[in-house]
C-alpha cells in the first residue's frame, strides 16, 4: 500500500513540474530544431462518421457468410485556427485506461489530460495538406496528441481515427483490425475530400487539400498504412481472418490493386506490425511506391525489429524510405507520455512508457523528423538537409542513442 501511495505522489509531482499544467509535446531544452511548435494557432473538433453496409467479420459464420453493419468512427480533427477574443489554445481530452472492456485487471477507466488547442475554433483561410492518423491495437485517436497538435500548428489538417473494435474502450477480436484498417483509412480520406469541396457545409470546406495526403500509423496503424499504399498481404496471411476474407487486402487481387490511391503522398510508420508475423512476402513489399519514414526501437518485442521493422524498411525496395531507430527502445515509439492516471497500474503505465527512453524526448525527436519528412513530401519545403544523416538541428551531443538510415528506391 505504501509503495502504491508513493507511486501516486510521484505521478502528481511529474504532472506539476514547471507549473500546474503540462501539455504533451512541449519542447525539452535539448529538443531538436524542428520539434518546435509552428506559428499557427490550433483548433480541434470531434466528429463522428459512419461507413455503412460494411462486412462484419466478427459475426461471420458458415451459416451467416455475409453479415453487414455500419462502422461508426469517431474522429479528432486538428487544424490551423483563428481564435476568438475569448478563446485560448487549451482543451481537456478524455481517454480511457485499460486493454479493452471487461478486463478486471485493467478496467476501462476514464482519464483526462491537457491539450494545446482551442475547442471548436474557426479555421483559418487557406488550403492545408491532410494527415490521417491511425492508432495501435488497442489505442485511441488521442494517443499521439503531442504530434497531431504540432503538425496542425505547422499548416496541416490532421484527422485521427478511433477504429471501431480496436480502441481501448471497445477492443474486440483481432480479425476486425486486420481487415478494416485499410478500409477505414480510405473511407476517412474520401470523407474528408468531400468535406473539402466548396459548398459542402462542413467547416473544412475549402480548407483542406485532400489530394495531398499522408498516413501516420502506429503498430497496427502502421500495418494498415502500408497495406493502404500497396503492400498487399501474402497468400499465407489470408488465413489470419476466418473464411479467407482478408483476400480483399491481398497482393495480386485486382480489386485491391485498383484501390491504390494516388492522393497519398507519404507514410510515417511507427513500429509497424506484421513483418515478423509474415504478413507480407517480398513481392508485396516491393509493390509500395509511396515514400516512407519508419520509426522503431531496436528492442521492439511486439512488432519485432531485426525480423520486423528493419525487414520492412529493407524490402520496400521501390520506395524512397528512411529508418529512425531508438537504440534500446521497445514498442512505444509513438504515444504520448503516460498520464498521471497510468501510474496506478504497471500494465497501463508500460503501455505508454519506454523502459530506457524518456517519452518526452522521443516525442520531440519524432516531431522533428516527421516535420522534415512531411514538409518535403507534402509541401516541397527545402528541409532535405535534416534527413541527410548529419543530425542537423540537434544540439551538440543530443543525438546519442539514435541511428538513421536512408535507402533510395530502385
Amino acid at each position: 500500500m505504501l509503495g502504491r501511495m508513493l507511486v501516486l505522489v510521484a505521478a502528481l509531482t511529474v504532472a506539476q513540474v514547471g507549473g500546474a499544467q503540462e501539455y504533451f509535446g512541449d519542447t525539452r531544452p535539448d529538443a531538436p530544431e524542428l520539434s518546435a511548435r509552428g506559428t499557427l494557432q490550433v483548433g480541434v473538433r470531434t466528429l463522428v462518421v459512419e461507413h455503412k453496409d460494411q462486412f462484419d467479420i466478427l459475426h461471420y459464420s458458415a451459416e451467416q457468410q455475409d453479415p453487414r453493419y455500419s462502422r461508426k468512427l469517431k474522429l479528432e480533427v486538428w487544424y490551423p485556427a483563428k481564435l476568438a477574443a475569448d478563446q485560448k489554445e487549451h482543451t481537456v481530452y478524455t481517454d480511457v485506461l485499460g486493454s479493452g472492456p471487461n478486463d478486471p485487471k485493467r478496467p476501462n477507466t476514464p482519464f483526462q489530460f491537457n491539450g494545446r488547442a482551442a475547442r471548436d475554433a474557426a479555421p483559418t483561410s487557406g488550403r492545408y495538406p491532410l494527415v490521417i492518423v491511425s492508432h495501435g491495437y488497442p489505442g485511441s485517436r488521442l494517443q499521439m496528441s503531442y504530434l497531431t497538435e504540432n503538425l496542425a500548428s505547422k499548416g496541416y489538417v490532421v484527422v485521427a481515427i478511433d477504429h471501431l473494435e480496436s480502441t481501448r474502450a471497445d477492443k474486440a477480436a483481432f480479425p476486425s483490425t486486420l481487415l478494416n484498417r485499410r478500409l477505414d483509412d480510405l473511407f476517412v480520406l474520401n470523407t474528408v475530400a468531400a468535406w473539402a469541396k466548396p459548398g459542402s457545409g462542413n467547416f473544412l470546406a475549402g480548407v483542406v487539400d485532400a489530394d495531398n495526403t499522408a498516413l501516420v500509423g502506429y503498430s497496427m496503424g502502421g500495418y494498415g498504412a502500408l497495406n493502404t499504399v500497396g503492400a498487399g498481404i501474402s497468400a499465407a496471411a489470408v488465413a489470419y481472418v476466418p473464411g479467407g476474407k482478408l483476400a480483399v487486402n491481398q497482393q495480386g487481387n485486382a480489386q485491391y490493386e485498383s484501390a491504390r490511391d494516388p492522393r497519398i503522398k507519404a507514410v510515417v510508420a511507427f513500429a509497424p506490425w506484421g513483418g515478423a508475423h509474415h504478413v507480407w512476402d517480398d513481392a508485396g513489399l516491393a509493390s509500395v511506391r509511396t515514400p516512407l519514414l519508419f520509426i522503431s526501437g531496436d528492442q521492439d518485442d511486439v512488432a519485432g525489429y531485426q525480423d520486423g521493422v528493419k525487414q520492412l524498411f529493407e524490402k520496400t525496395t521501390h520506395a524512397d524510405r528512411y529508418l529512425l531507430t531508438y537504440v534500446g527502445g521497445r514498442h512505444n515509439s509513438a504515444p504520448n507520455p503516460p498520464s498521471p492516471a497510468h501510474w496506478s497500474n504497471p500494465d497501463d503505465f508500460q503501455s505508454y512508457s519506454e523502459p530506457v527512453w524518456d517519452s518526452r524526448r522521443i516525442n520531440n525527436i519524432n516531431q522533428h523528423f516527421v516535420t522534415a519528412f512531411l514538409g518535403i513530401k507534402l509541401k516541397s519545403q527545402p528541409l532535405q538537409d535534416y534527413l541527410e544523416g548529419n543530425w542537423k538541428g540537434f544540439p551538440e551531443r543530443a543525438q546519442l542513442g539514435l541511428e538513421w538510415r536512408h535507402l533510395k528506391e530502385l
